[in-house]
């Protein structure tokens, strides 16, 4: 089942009571971006659709999973599993989406040739590790950079800038695990929380079920 950001973005800033030239102002874009984004014109890149949510903010996984249920089961089946596409390269899938008080981010990841999470580098509190599948990708952290092919992992501070890019012709699928339960991949992490009076309605979440 494809997920639609367009509706899902329009319906959110909708919800915060958001002109598309506010929220463009917010997040530091032109209006004709936000309304591009709405009429699924374009596919934003990860740090794309980012930079947009937080001018609400909202963080990507809340953006993807919010109407989610909170339901602590133990096994999932391959249609429970939460998807993320950004554009045509890259296709995230998170075990436990709906899992309460979550203290793992568990996540499948592949990227296809030209799959980028793209600049700026990414930044934020936590670790990460992870065990390439099939493939070869190319990760950045800090000042060194490495082809990681199958078989191969690794395991780094995600306070380090970094970076994972596909340069080679063939997809690129690892398993990694994440000690953020916040959906950082692809973005710089500079959202500011909004005030308490700024913050939206409750979500009602509704199950357990692939965007």
């Amino acid at each position: 089942m494809s997920f639609d950001v367009g509706a899902r973005l329009k319906a959110l800033r909708a919800l915060y009571g958001l002109s598309q030239r506010e929220l463009a102002k917010r997040a530091g874009v032109t209006n004709s971006t936000i309304s591009l984004i709405e009429q699924n014109r374009v596919s934003p890149s990860v740090a794309s659709l980012k930079k947009v949510l937080d001018g609400l903010p909202i963080a990507l996984a809340e953006f993807f999973t919010m109407d989610l249920g909170q339901e602590n089961k133990t096994f999932y089946g391959a249609d429970e599993f939460a998807a993320f596409s950004f554009g045509d390269t890259i296709d995230f899938r998170m075990v436990g989406g709906s899992y309460a008080d979550r203290k793992l981010h568990m996540m499948q990841e592949t990227y296809r040739p030209g799959g980028d999470t793209g600049e700026p580098l990414l930044s934020y509190e936590g670790e990460e590790a992870g065990i390439v599948i099939s493939g070869t990708i190319e990760l950045t952290v800090g000042a060194e950079s490495r082809q990681l092919s199958a078989g191969e992992g690794y395991y780094f501070s995600t306070a380090e800038p970094h970076r994972f890019r596909n340069t080679t012709g063939a997809p690129c699928v690892l398993i990694s695990a994440s000690t953020t339960t916040t959906f950082h991949k692809g973005q710089a992490a500079s959202g500011q929380p909004l005030d308490a009076a700024e913050a939206p309605p409750a979500m009602t979440n509704q199950g357990d079920a692939t965007p």
